[in-house]
């Protein structure tokens, strides 16, 4: 995240799984690293310990992604299901989509960039596919740049 002052847009769920994530680094992850940190260190000269620059390392990025998920859980906006025109495609939306002309149907969630889940059809509001489809309207076909070109996908339903 650029800064850290930026709207995070989250779902109820997603919000609850940032929480927990936060929950087991600061009571579990941290507690494994210190562990190892210890068994390292007890093994004498660091400056060829491999385990402890490994452990080190893993404590740098629990660290950082614990500041993470903090500014994601300060800065978040809940999504309501609630809320969602469904007149045009916005975060929260379930789209159903077509490939032109008559390509396969594909159901996806637009969720902010924090919740992303591809294979849990959950794709961001900031993706290629995602970025065509907010503010459209069922009907409305939209071109998704790929690397070979593009494809064109119409909306079939908004929920």
């Amino acid at each position: 995240m650029s800064s850290n002052n930026k709207e995070v847009l989250l779902t109820q769920e997603g919000l609850e799984k940032v929480k927990e994530e936060l929950e087991m680094l600061k009571t579990q992850k941290r507690h494994e690293v210190a562990e190892r940190l210890k068994e390292a260190i007890a093994q004498g000269d660091l400056s060829e310990n491999s385990e402890y620059d490994a452990a080190k390392d893993e404590q740098a990025f629990i660290e950082a992604r614990i500041v993470t998920l903090e500014n994601m859980i300060r800065n978040a906006k809940i999504i309501s299901s609630d809320s969602i025109d469904k007149e045009k495609v916005q975060v929260g939306a379930q789209v159903t989509i077509q490939e032109v002309p008559d390509g396969d149907v594909e159901v996806y969630t637009i969720v902010g960039s924090a919740e992303t889940d591809p294979d849990s059809g959950k794709i961001s509001n900031e993706s290629p596919i995602g970025a065509q489809l907010i503010g459209k309207r069922v009907g409305e076909t939209v071109n998704v740049p790929i690397p070979s070109g593009s494809i064109q996908f119409k909306i079939v339903s908004i929920d």
